[in-house]
């Protein structure tokens, strides 16, 4: 699948547009800031920390019965 066009940007992570009208491309950024986002540094391996995470909510939901978009 591939990232068609960029559809929103965020602090953390960017959203993009595929093929599929009903999927979306998440990637999570190795981005951090400070102060309102006047100090912005990378952070090794944040993205796929923030990505593995965020899967394991969204399993924990569907587990407990609760519908999400994973």
């Amino acid at each position: 699948m591939d990232a068609l066009e960029l559809l929103y940007q965020g602090k953390a992570k960017s959203a993009y547009i595929t093929e599929d009208p009903e999927l979306l491309i998440l990637k999570f950024r190795d981005d951090t800031s400070a102060f309102d986002g006047e100090i912005i540094e990378q952070l090794s391996e944040k993205g796929a920390i923030n990505n593995q995470f965020n899967a394991f909510i969204m399993q924990k939901l569907a587990d407990a019965g609760i519908p999400t978009h994973f």
